[in-house]
This record gives C-alpha cells, structure tokens and sequence, in this order.
C-alpha cells in the first residue's frame, strides 16, 4: 500500500491507535495531520513522522473541529483520508454519578465531533474521491461490562450506525466509509480515563487470551483507506481477539 502524497487527518493521535495510524501512515509517504489534546505527546509522535502538521484542539468545541479541517486545507491543499479516531469515557451509571454531565461530555466527543468533522470534510473527500475510517468498538455491540459504561457503550453504537448512513450518503460520491471495532487493545485508554482496571486483566475477557496491540489496529485502519479496500464501504469491522465470542 502507497499514500505518497495523500493528506490523512488522524484524531487523537498523540497515543494508542491514532499514534500507531499517523507513523504507520507517515511511513508509507502521507502527508499526515496530527490532532490530539496533548501536546508533550503530540510532539513525541510527530518526531516519528515526517514534516507533519501538528493541531492542538478540542474535539468538544465546534470551532477547534473547524480549525482542524481549515488548517488541513491551507497547509497541503487537499484531504484524502478521515480517520475519525479519538475518543474518551466518563464513568456513571442510571443510578449512581451525574449521568447526564457524562452523557453530554462522552456524546460531545464520540459522536457530535465525529459527525461535524465528516460533515466538513466531505467536500474535499469528494473532490479526491477519499474515504472515512471511524474507530468504534465492540462496546458498540455489547451490554456494558459494568453498568458506569453505559454512556460509553451508547456512544459507540450509534457511531457504528452513522458509519453505515455516512457511507449510503457519501457513497454516491465516491467517497467510502467504514468502521472497526476493537476489542481490548494496549493503549493508555485507561490511565487517561482514570480507570484502575489493567490490559492484562482484560485479557481473560478474549477468546484467543490476549489484548491487540495498537499497531494491529493501525494495520486494518490502513488497509481500509488503502485501494485494496477499493470495493468496502459501510462496513464495521471487528477486531477483538474473539471478545464476543467469549461473550456469547
């Protein structure tokens, strides 16, 4: 796979998925865009990449996702690639915490910011015939494992559903859209979200007895941009170490 020249906009790339997505990106030629909230890591990672544009911003606020795309087309000219990748928990149940305080912020974040991005993005996918690759989860498909990830759970299910209507839309453009949906991966998800809960505990919640590492993901998120997938749109694709198999 080549994307010598393409321009690849990756969200919360200063760690895990999307760090492993810009340098793997970066790697084969693309001209990358880093976007993330940490800026130490921001910096660590575009170490790894080469000449890419770096972009502070809060997913949260409307006009730091307009800045995103802006920037991406004053600096390169084009976009070829969306990889809709940050995402966030605030642990709360129906019952305990303020349920709706994390409500709005994990919908903010993982959904709204993911639809208004797209929403911008599109005319210039168009004009390059790109595509979109969202990263959900298989929570997306799931009962919550513990009931305070509910918001979390909910906000992947309906990115799953706006992957399918993004790409019946977007489809008569040219433009493919697609999701995948990771199990358990090795990322610092849960450091950044205050959780005590390790990978390795995780790991017994797989068929296979593992948790994926973040380039795996990286891997697919590529293929998936790549003309290889030339044929795949509206399409969510697991990849989970068998996790819900072990949970059928």
């Amino acid at each position: 796979m080549s994307f010598k020249n393409k321009v690849v906009i990756v969200t919360g790339a200063s760690s895990g998925i999307g760090a492993a997505a810009a340098i793997a990106f970066s790697a084969d030629g693309a001209r990358v865009v880093l976007v993330g909230r940490d800026n130490t890591k921001l910096k660590a990672v575009a170490a790894k990449c080469t000449n890419p544009l770096v972009i502070l911003a809060d997913l949260s606020k409307d006009e730091d996702v307009k800045r995103i795309v802006d920037e991406t087309i004053k600096k390169f000219g084009q976009l070829d690639v969306l990889v809709n990748n940050a995402g966030m928990a605030v642990l709360a149940s129906l019952l305990e915490g303020d349920m709706m305080k994390s409500y709005d912020t994990v919908m903010n974040v993982n959904v709204r910011a993911v639809v208004y991005l797209t929403n911008l993005a599109a005319p210039y996918l168009i004009k390059t015939k790109g595509n979109v690759v969202n990263i959900s989860s298989v929570s997306g498909y799931l009962t919550p494992f513990t009931s305070s990830t509910i918001n979390y759970n909910i906000s992947k299910a309906a990115l799953n559903h706006f992957t399918a209507c993004a790409a019946t839309e977007l489809g008569l453009h040219g433009v493919r859209v697609n999701g995948i949906c990771p199990g358990p991966v090795r990322t610092d998800f849960f450091s950044n979200n205050k959780y005590s809960t390790s990978w390795d505990d995780l790991s017994n919640i797989t068929q296979l007895g593992r948790v994926s590492e973040a380039n795996e993901i990286a891997d697919l998120i590529m293929y998936l941009a790549s003309d290889k997938a030339k044929s795949i749109t509206g399409s969510n694709h697991v990849i989970d170490c068998g996790t819900m198999l072990k949970r059928v």
